[in-house]
């Protein structure tokens, strides 16, 4: 009996005997057996529950690991959104001023360090105050958006950058570019402009809608600031105003 039970068998009860020692031993033998077996018992439930309890407990952080997972993915996404939406014009969908000014930034010190060209073209829409006054602010800010379409139509290199620079106005980076280089480029988007023949009775210029365009374009060293480049460009635009409108100064 002792035998069966080390090999995990408590099935065996041994019958009492009429001799009264051996039947005392018999009776604490089959008692403890008994109780063993009910420890055996007690800790296979127990250890069936633990395990149920990890597996539980497992599957709750495998769900809560995946709903982070889920929250910073989602999380990530949302930044990315804001970080665009950041850098974006939000009526016109091109770059904002912000996001020039760093674009320039960057392009000015890139062609500092390789000696090369860059050329800055601002562009103003003739007349829109009156374009305004005439069709109304949504009209306007539908004119507003279809000549950003046509300067970013136009400008397609990545290197370059085309963004809205406040109100009217609109500005185009062109790096590696030189001053012929910007000029056609200038001319492009002012025929594209006339293409787009978008009405404006009140204009002085032409009875639709069109672009003033200021060029400049150096190679930038390290004695000329950034902002000479931006001056030259907004000079050049107050001379084509100057001049009559609707066309490229330099």
């Amino acid at each position: 009996a002792s035998k069966d039970m080390t090999e995990g068998n408590f099935q065996r009860r041994l019958r009492m005997p009429r001799i009264l020692e051996l039947s005392n031993l018999i009776f604490y033998f089959n008692q403890m057996s008994e109780e063993i077996q009910t420890s055996r018992q007690q800790l296979a439930d127990h250890a069936r529950s633990l395990e149920q309890k990890v597996a539980e407990r497992t599957r709750d952080l495998e769900e809560e690991i995946d709903r982070r997972g889920q929250a910073e993915t989602a999380l990530k996404v949302a930044n990315y959104k804001l970080e665009r939406l950041a850098y974006l014009d939000g009526l016109t969908q091109i770059s904002n001023r912000r996001s020039f000014d760093e674009r320039f930034l960057q392009e000015w010190k890139r062609a500092r360090r390789n000696k090369t060209a860059l050329s800055i073209v601002l562009c103003d829409v003739d007349y829109f105050k009156k374009y305004n006054d005439t069709y109304g602010h949504i009209l306007g800010d539908e004119c507003l958006c279809s000549i950003a379409q046509a300067l970013a139509s136009v400008v397609c290199r990545p290197s370059d950058c085309v963004a809205r620079y406040g109100g009217e106005e609109f500005v185009m980076l062109l790096p590696d570019t030189d001053t012929a280089g910007a000029i056609k480029v200038a001319e492009s988007v002012r025929s594209k402009v006339h293409g787009l023949e978008i009405s404006h009775r009140t204009s002085e210029v032409s009875e639709f809608v069109t672009v003033s365009f200021g060029v400049a374009s150096l190679i930038p060293t390290g004695t000329i600031p950034p902002e000479a480049l931006l001056n030259r460009a907004d000079r050049a635009l107050y001379q084509a105003k100057q001049a009559g409108r609707d066309r490229v100064s330099m």
